[in-house]
């Protein structure tokens, strides 16, 4: 079953979707009130990923819930989850965590029933 468990872990991380964590850039005080009254106006007239860039570099931590908040709308909970965690907003992060560990214990009991079976 280790085994099992690895090879699911092996085939997201090809994917790139597990959380990295980063050191934020060091970007002064007015330079990152700017980036991020442009990540706002991004995010605003719709362009998502660019302010997601944006909030990621400057460590904007409203900004990054909101990027957050949308992946959730599109039920991109990975994504959101990387946003939460970054923020750091544990609140929004912990039941989208229960929800995907209730996912991986449901492929682990088929696993289990699929091998004794």
């Amino acid at each position: 079953m280790l085994l099992f468990v690895k090879n699911i872990f092996e085939k997201f991380d090809q994917q790139n979707i597990f959380i990295r964590e980063t050191t934020p850039t060091v970007v002064d005080g007015a330079q990152k009130a700017a980036l991020n009254r442009k990540g706002n106006m991004l995010f605003n007239a719709g362009d998502v990923e660019t302010a997601r860039r944006i909030f990621v570099t400057t460590g904007y931590t409203d900004g990054l819930c909101r990027v957050g908040d949308y992946y959730k709308s599109q039920s991109r909970l990975i994504d959101a989850l990387q946003m939460y965690w970054l923020a750091p907003d544990h609140t929004k992060a912990e039941p989208i965590i229960a929800q995907l560990s209730g996912l991986l214990r449901g492929l682990l009991r088929e696993e289990k029933e699929f091998s004794n079976g």
